[in-house]
């Protein structure tokens, strides 16, 4: 499997951006597309983005399009997160995800398989 490691939460405003990163390490091969999830306290894993790494191409779940954006750099084996005019409701731990097997779309998270431990996002009002 692939490790991952997520960094750049914290704590910010409402209105705040905020940018996640998460690094692939381990096996050579990345695998087709990593992702971005959250879970807050209580509720079930929700999708956020993905992309993959050959195409760059994009998912966004619904409530976070115009605002999240998605990104990667293949050399440094890393995929940001970009958030934007941040809610409350944004609040939630992060998790990234990487995919070893190609699927037509990225938004379920069954289809993930190697997952990272989190980073809290917290947005204060």
């Amino acid at each position: 499997q692939v490790q991952l490691v997520e960094s750049g939460g914290g704590l910010v405003q409402v209105g705040d951006s905020l940018r996640l990163s998460c690094v692939a390490s381990g096996r050579t091969s990345r695998g087709y597309a990593v992702g971005w999830f959250r879970q807050t306290p209580g509720n079930e894993r929700e999708f956020v983005a993905a992309i993959r790494w050959g195409s760059a191409s994009t998912y966004y779940a619904d409530s976070v399009k115009g605002r999240f954006t998605i990104s990667r750099d293949n050399a440094k084996n890393t995929v940001y997160l970009q958030m934007n005019s941040l809610k409350p409701e944004t609040t939630a731990v992060y998790y990234c995800a990487a995919s070893s097997v190609y699927y037509n779309y990225y938004t379920r998270v069954g289809r993930f398989d190697s997952w990272g431990p989190g980073t809290q996002v917290t947005v204060s009002s």
